[in-house]
């Protein structure tokens, strides 16, 4: 016996001699529930290493540690497009992005009818001002196409060192032919909260929340506070191309518009004891009497899903865009040995009013559709000049300018769909000629 093979065998045989162990564990649950016999997949797993030990060309390159941990993956893998196995270099990426800042082109993707789907795109970064828009399927990276890969690989592929150069190739909806982008990658900061102003000509506030990060409740109430000062008489939140992010912080945020102790979303899992409630919470209180729009489209998922539908199923706030993305499940991470993660999904949210989230999306009580030419256009306009060229922000300040039409459908006295609005793809905005 070659000495290259010694350990990979003394480690497949402890490896056999823990799984039979925790099969039997495993087994009792496995027949209460009706699945699978595994036993003959695990001695599958213990074949496929023989034989690689074996008749493998570059047997003495491999590591039995390496084999093991891609099965691992490929195991997590095969559960949903949100479950990954993660090496603690991408744990420590997935840290990074929830404190504020991360190297990369600035998208926020997901997998969908398995294609990679652009979720959102992160303001100001390589990746919006190539004109890269929600919905994008981005096809290949470098070449490569993208089918068959994990989510984990396609996002490590996305990202480098900061100035490398990376291409992508997307097909866009509607577009009969993909095309391609050359994107440099730089360091990606994050900003929650942005664009705070009072429109023109109005008394009507704005604020676009980006992401849902730790700082982010301490921004938005900071921006709150900065709105309420100057007697707004209502409030347009952004979340459109808002990817989600912290649970935390939205239930936070919710709760700036909330009384103490009402219910923002349910976490319900496999396990009935283990479901819980997240509710609001005490402190600051954004002026009730005050009323509020939220702008929502399909780049608009998770968190921004929660705070969509908690603040419209309370009665707090009207919904107007276009339907979110969809994405409603939650995800535990794990620390593992050596520095390792799982991140699984563990349960599913429901709004108040017991709405699904996941695969569902949320529809918007008044529907108002851009055209990606539009909203590429608009993504293009700085921030504080984007109101004359944004019909969904305009028919936003349109509805809060109409209190009447704003207070009947928020106590359901008046049915959205009875809300016609034209779809901005039909008419120009009034102001689209200035330049």
């Amino acid at each position: 016996m070659k000495r290259h093979q010694l350990p990979l065998l003394i480690f497949v045989a402890l490896l056999l001699a823990n799984l039979l162990l925790g099969f039997r564990v495993y087994s009792a649950e496995a027949k209460a529930q009706g699945a699978e016999d595994v036993l003959e997949n695990i001695d599958m797993l213990m074949e496929v290493l023989q034989l690689i030990r074996k008749n493998y060309v570059d047997a003495d390159q491999v590591k039995a540690n390496e084999l093991l941990q891609g099965a691992i993956a490929g195991m997590v893998m095969s559960l949903d497009p949100y479950s990954n196995f993660l090496p603690p270099s991408e744990m420590k990426q997935l840290m990074e992005e929830t404190e504020g800042e991360f190297g990369g082109v600035g998208i926020s993707v997901s997998f969908k009818d398995e294609q990679l789907v652009v979720v959102a795109t992160i303001n100001g970064t390589p990746a919006q001002q190539a004109g890269i828009l929600a919905g994008d399927v981005i096809v290949a990276v470098n070449g490569r196409r993208l089918t068959g890969t994990r989510l984990d690989e396609a996002v490590k592929m996305l990202r480098g060192p900061t100035g490398s150069k990376v291409t992508v190739t997307v097909q866009r909806p509607g577009v009969e032919d993909e095309f391609s982008l050359e994107l440099i990658r730089a360091m990606i900061p994050l900003e929650s909260v942005v664009g705070v102003m009072v429109l023109p000509d109005s008394s009507i506030g704005y604020l676009r929340l980006t992401q849902f990060m730790e700082p982010s409740a301490a921004e938005m109430e900071k921006a709150l506070k900065q709105l309420e000062s100057k007697n707004i008489s209502g409030l347009i939140l952004d979340l459109r191309d808002n990817p989600g992010g912290l649970l935390g912080s939205a239930v936070d945020i919710c709760s700036y518009f909330l009384p103490p102790g009402q219910v923002v979303v349910s976490v319900e899992g496999r396990d009935a004891g283990q479901n819980y409630q997240e509710k609001s919470r005490d402190g600051y209180k954004f002026p009730r009497k005050c009323p509020l729009v939220l702008l929502i489209n399909g780049g608009s998922a998770s968190a921004a899903e929660i705070t969509a539908g908690c603040l419209r199923d309370l009665n707090r706030a009207i919904l107007l865009g276009d339907k979110t993305f969809g994405k409603g499940s939650v995800q535990n991470i794990h620390q593992l040995s050596q520095g390792f993660a799982l991140k699984l999904t563990i349960a599913k949210y429901f709004t108040p009013s017991r709405r699904v989230i996941h695969n569902q999306g949320i529809e918007p009580d008044i529907k108002v559709t851009m055209a990606p030419e539009q909203y590429l256009q608009l993504l293009k306009t700085p921030e504080q000049e984007r109101y004359a060229s944004d019909p969904q922000l305009q028919r936003a300040a349109e509805v809060l300018k109409s209190f009447t039409v704003y207070e009947n459908i928020r106590k359901g006295k008046v049915k959205a769909d009875a809300v016609q609005t034209p779809a901005a793809t039909d008419s120009e905005p009034q102001s689209a000629e200035r330049k």
